[in-house]
């Protein structure tokens, strides 16, 4: 089980932090790709789901993202 975000050091909201911003970054350049750079055929449903998918984890991780760097905040580590 992970910790909660409140228990965990400097280091590990630090380390938390890269994760996040990490898979985002990974997740809109899947995105991107999947979207922009193949001339694959996407029926529209699969499409929309995609899409619905892509918007869920993006905002999953921003709140994460926006959440541990409080918690640095309060801490002094930004």
């Amino acid at each position: 089980m992970r910790k909660k975000l409140e228990d965990m050091t400097v280091e590990e909201l630090e380390q938390e932090l890269k994760r996040h911003k990490d898979n985002l970054c990974d997740l809109e350049d899947m995105h991107s790709f999947t979207f922009g750079k193949t001339t694959v055929h996407i029926g529209a449903e699969k499409a929309q789901n995609l899409q619905s998918e892509f918007e869920e984890e993006c905002r999953a991780h921003n709140e994460k993202i926006s959440e541990i760097e409080k918690l640095l905040k309060a801490k002094g580590a930004l």
